[in-house]
């Protein structure tokens, strides 16, 4: 079961970036945004356009995390946190993400 999981969670994250492709991938590398260990984005910039995107992208990820939880009986913020250390590990160099420790970073 993990493992399948591990591979849905995969698959969502690269569904998520796809849905929003440019305009996320912008966000990322102005530093618009950023991935929390959680699951989730934050916007870094309190710009409208950001705000929505952020929200838009946060919503479906809730929708795609519910229906993995409730797939294979886990609680759903189980899911968002084994998605967010995936989201947080595969962020490309210069995009933002949060520490442990609640403090932003920019990967290296």
């Amino acid at each position: 079961m993990k493992k399948q999981l591990a591979v849905i969670l995969v698959a969502l994250s690269l569904f998520s970036g796809n849905v929003w492709a440019l305009t996320l991938g912008e966000a990322r590398t102005q530093g618009r945004v950023g991935e929390t260990l959680n699951g989730y984005l934050v916007a870094l910039k309190t710009d409208a356009e950001t705000q929505t995107l952020v929200s838009e992208i946060n919503k479906a990820r809730n929708a795609s995390y519910q229906q993995l939880a409730e797939s294979n009986n886990i609680p759903a913020d189980e899911v968002a946190k084994m998605a967010g250390q995936k989201l947080v590990a595969r962020a490309k160099p210069g995009e933002y993400v949060q520490g442990i420790n609640g403090k932003w970073l920019r990967k290296e």
